[in-house]
């Protein structure tokens, strides 16, 4: 993983990975893209060279869509049923476009916002043995214990 001082000795400026992650850009720069297309992840960035190997939020994204998006739009469809009890084309019209939408529109931002919430953390595999201190903190190193349970 990068380290905010690249090769020439440059000092990158700190992002918040909230503002950085969900418009989808460098969590480094804040100027280059995530994304190649939807939801495919470049290998790096297209401004300052940031190599996104690190980037692996996994099922980040679609665990926080299921549990704050899609279950909300189901409960309203059945909710909308059991109350109203529409034909299945006012379900077409009105439900299917609400689940859909409550679906797919939340994948990119959570992902990219989960990419440089990883950069600002530095988060990677575990490792027992190195002090740690997120890009945003001012404050000591975190020292490993000597105990690892």
């Amino acid at each position: 993983m990068s380290d905010p001082v690249n090769e020439q000795g440059k000092q990158w400026p700190r992002h918040d990975p909230l503002r950085t992650g969900l418009r989808g850009r460098c969590p480094r720069c804040a100027k280059g893209n995530i994304f190649k297309g939807f939801l495919s992840i470049r290998k790096d960035c297209d401004s300052c060279g940031l190599s996104y190997d690190y980037a692996d939020p996994a099922d980040g994204p679609a665990f926080f869509v299921i549990c704050f998006a899609c279950v909300p739009a189901v409960i309203f469809a059945l909710v909308f049923q059991v109350k109203v009890d529409p034909p299945l084309w006012v379900h077409l019209v009105t439900t299917l476009p609400l689940v859909l939408a409550t679906c797919i529109l939340p994948l990119r931002p959570l992902k990219g916002w989960l990419i440089c919430s990883q950069y600002f953390f530095k988060a990677r595999e575990g490792r027992v043995s190195q002090p740690w201190r997120p890009y945003g903190a001012d404050g000591p190193l975190i020292q490993p214990s000597a105990d690892p349970l």
